[in-house]
């Protein structure tokens, strides 16, 4: 029994030095321009949503879904979230497809997380992911009204819809007032709002 814990915990040892080799010999390709790999998404984002829900705990939005607050958090998406997640008018971000892993598309694939996991994101970013933290440029009242647009999407108003459009540079009577993904106004999304 003891050559095999021992034979056990030497293998542990071996496969922990051979993955630490593998990345600090730098082994692994860090081109951003590559698809996400299998081993990423089924390990780094199930890992990446349980921190987040253990992080975001007891968070709670003070902003009702007014049309102010959703305007707000529209000005807000259209200035500094827009060229990643892209907008009302451009459902694909121009930044989107050079973010590694890619940044998610809301317009397409709304953020189906509870709201104070996705204040937690745009509070906090996701390091290596391009995500940065919010809290250091907009202050905590901008961060929820943009989350509680993020949790709107699939159901603005058309007055609200009508607005962003033209913030984002569309005109409102010839495109759809609804705005929400294409695909069901709440789908899951493969990558997380970060």
């Amino acid at each position: 029994m003891l050559k095999f814990l021992v034979g056990f915990a030497a293998a542990i040892v071996i496969v922990f030095l051979a993955a630490f080799s593998y990345v600090r010999l730098g082994l692994f390709d860090p081109r951003a321009d590559i698809e996400v790999g299998s081993l990423e998404t089924t390990i780094a984002m199930p890992s990446l949503d349980a921190a987040v829900d253990r992080r975001a705990e007891g968070a709670r939005n003070p902003l009702l879904p007014t049309e102010a607050n959703l305007i707000a958090g529209a000005r807000i998406y259209q200035a500094d979230c827009a060229s990643c997640h892209g907008d009302i008018h451009r459902t694909q971000g121009a930044l989107a497809a050079s973010l590694y892993p890619r940044a998610p598309q809301f317009l397409e694939d709304a953020p189906d997380m509870p709201e104070n996991q996705n204040y937690y994101i745009v509070a906090h970013g996701i390091r290596l992911t391009g995500m940065p933290a919010w809290k250091q440029v907009l202050s905590e009242q901008e961060m929820w009204q943009v989350t509680t647009l993020l949790s709107h999407l699939g159901k603005l108003p058309p007055q609200v819809s009508d607005k962003w459009k033209l913030m984002a540079g569309a005109t409102p009577d010839t495109e759809s007032s609804q705005v929400g993904p294409k695909n069901g106004l709440q789908a899951r999304a493969t990558m997380p709002m970060y």
